[in-house]
């Protein structure tokens, strides 16, 4: 076993490692229903069958008018017309619109026979059946055209996208009920350490409950991802082996948390070794919380060694994994799809940090007079409890040597 502790990497690189020696990309596909394709990656480009909206419509309340009858109209020379009738909605409409005439009209409402324009209700009265037009409108004003929205043959989703609410709106108005999607990568998440004991237990003195599957499994999915647990693993090189062994088989990813430190004790870094080419790529990246992480791909799969304390797996996972898992699931390369929500505070006290490697700063956020202020969170960064109290993230680039007191920050929010 090499002692690689000291091979430290800083965390762009061990992303690309990661992402140069998968073996393939995401994995099968299948057709869903909209209802179920939230969050789902498309995996292909689906055109629109058809135009969108399909008719000329009105963009606006108002009349439906031939926009030569109100040329030179003002408010103090309007013109006149006549009122021919109503239109009404989510019908083709009766009445035709002839030199002089103005059909009252809704929003989506469909254009009469005869009209090219719409006056906005504002610029009209209405007394019994004339309609006083103040300003005059221009040939298509205040209307939508039957392919201005979406013209037939354009494509409305792209392999890679992933499906929110605008695309699945979009899908769904052109009558695109199913789409093609990527199955989610499966991520095996396994605990190790003779002092983990399940959630559901009372530890005895110098044993603690296992937080990472469950905090895991939830990063896992909130990644779009599916977790798959395999439960606590002890201290035993073998029955390591053989877990994570059966877990990268039946997975696209694994993540073993526990056994990354320099202890004696500690077992993955030999187990990660042992699993398949190119094995191990880096032990240790420059980030705090998350130092002593393993970074290996075996078999064309990506096997990650996290910390056992909890707040520095959560910490690697954001960094590490969640690009990962995009990847695996087929979603597009746009980094700003992963980038966390920020928000900007000023720091109520001073931090600081060495030059040589990421920082990531917990910090709870108050209202101050003209804004927010971001306070580090008291205790141990990597403390599960230090990360409940927090809101969010300052993180401290490399190269620097913290933050001053008063600084203006961004903040990387957790929720």
């Amino acid at each position: 076993m090499k002692d690689d502790f000291l091979n430290l990497i800083h965390v762009p690189g061990a992303v690309r490692l990661l992402l140069d020696n998968l073996a393939t990309g995401p994995g099968g596909s299948e057709r869903v229903g909209l209802e179920e394709a939230s969050g789902r990656v498309s995996a292909e480009d689906i055109a629109s069958p058809a135009d969108l909206p399909g008719f000329l419509r009105s963009s606006m309340d108002g009349f439906a008018v031939r926009a030569n009858d109100t040329f030179g109209a003002s408010e103090s020379l309007p013109a006149y017309l006549e009122l021919a009738g109503e239109v009404p909605m989510g019908t083709l409409p009766e009445v035709a619109v002839t030199p002089g005439k103005a059909a009252r009209i809704s929003t989506g409402g469909a254009l009469p026979e005869g009209a090219d324009a719409v006056v906005m209700v504002e610029n009209t009265e209405l007394a019994g059946t004339t309609v006083e037009v103040v300003r005059a409108v221009a040939p298509g004003e205040n209307t939508i055209e039957p392919d201005e929205d979406v013209s037939a043959g354009d494509v409305i989703v792209r392999r890679g996208d992933v499906l929110g609410p605008s695309l699945l709106g979009a899908l769904a108005g052109a009558g695109v009920l199913e789409v093609p999607v990527f199955q989610p990568p499966r991520a095996a998440v396994v605990s190790t350490g003779d002092e983990v004991v399940p959630a559901a237990e009372v530890p005895r003195p110098g044993q603690v409950r296992d937080i990472n599957s469950a905090a895991l499994a939830a990063a896992v999915r909130e990644a779009g991802g599916v977790p798959v647990l395999y439960g606590i693993v002890g201290d035993e090189p073998g029955r390591l082996l053989e877990v994570a062994r059966g877990a990268l088989e039946e997975c696209d990813i694994l993540l073993i948390s526990g056994g990354s430190s320099a202890g004696v004790r500690d077992v993955t870094l030999e187990v990660l070794e042992s699993l398949g080419e190119p094995g191990l790529l880096a032990h240790g990246i420059y980030l705090k919380p998350g130092k002593p992480t393993l970074v290996a791909v075996c078999g064309g799969k990506p096997a990650l060694g996290l910390p056992g304390n909890p707040a520095s797996a959560l910490a690697v996972f954001r960094e590490l994994v969640a690009p990962v898992l995009a990847a695996l699931k087929g979603e597009a390369p746009r980094p700003w799809d992963l980038a966390p929500r920020t928000l900007s505070a000023r720091m109520d006290r001073s931090v600081s940090s060495p030059a040589g490697r990421v920082e990531l700063v917990a910090v709870s956020l108050s209202e101050e007079r003209g804004g927010l202020a971001a306070s580090p969170v008291p205790g141990k960064a990597n403390l599960i409890g230090t990360l409940i109290r927090a809101d969010g993230q300052v993180r401290i680039p490399l190269g620097s040597e913290g933050v001053e007191q008063g600084q203006v920050v961004t903040v990387e929010l957790f929720e």
